[in-house]
């Protein structure tokens, strides 16, 4: 395949979408192919205007956490037209602080993205190639207590904000029916193509 191709790795918070796609990008590679990563997690809002709904809001989740204007103006729309150098962070949601990374793109250089909420109206039409990661809530849920410390229990009043913002996400965009490819990550170790639609929740 000659030119640019953007590939986005989508799924639920746990889901496995870095793993998988820092797993991935190698073997992209390999066909002889750079291959340009870039996160959704390095295009965030401030603060101020992630939680201007309120902190456990999800609608607020789901509608305010990432700037989507500026992934457009500063990595996607540059890598459609060809652009040498793109930025693939503009911001630093920990340190609630503006950010720069420029990072040179070949020609035919594969763009890997992962993230949640990929799937989006505003998104979908930028992916020339899809994935949806899908694992039950329990198990991501599960995945997160063992790296962030926060409640196994997706019900737990602490993860009313992300778990039924991704919800929400879910049924209005439905990125098990717009991704390329649905896999089944439930066993990170052991991800599985699904024939049919996923159901993550």
């Amino acid at each position: 395949m000659e030119g640019r191709t953007a590939v986005a790795i989508d799924g639920v918070d746990g889901s496995g979408k870095t793993t998988f796609a820092d797993e991935l990008a190698p073997i992209l590679a390999g066909e002889g192919r750079t291959v340009t990563r870039a996160s959704i997690d390095a295009f965030h809002n401030p603060r101020s205007i992630r939680y201007r709904r309120g902190k456990s809001d999800p609608e607020g989740f789901f509608l305010d956490s990432y700037n989507y204007a500026d992934l457009r103006h500063f990595l996607l729309d540059p890598f459609r037209a060809g652009a040498d150098v793109v930025d693939v962070a503009r911001y630093d949601h920990a340190a609630d602080v503006s950010v720069s990374r420029p990072t040179t793109v070949d020609p035919s250089a594969i763009l890997l993205i992962d993230g949640i909420f990929l799937h989006r109206d505003e998104l979908r039409c930028f992916w020339d190639f899809s994935i949806f990661l899908s694992v039950p809530f329990p198990v991501s849920y599960e995945r997160m207590a063992c790296r962030d410390g926060s409640p196994s229990d997706p019900l737990a009043p602490q993860n009313r904000r992300y778990y039924e913002g991704q919800r929400i996400y879910l049924r209005r965009c439905q990125p098990d029916k717009r991704a390329t490819v649905v896999i089944d990550n439930s066993v990170i170790d052991a991800p599985v193509v699904l024939t049919g639609t996923a159901d993550a929740t």
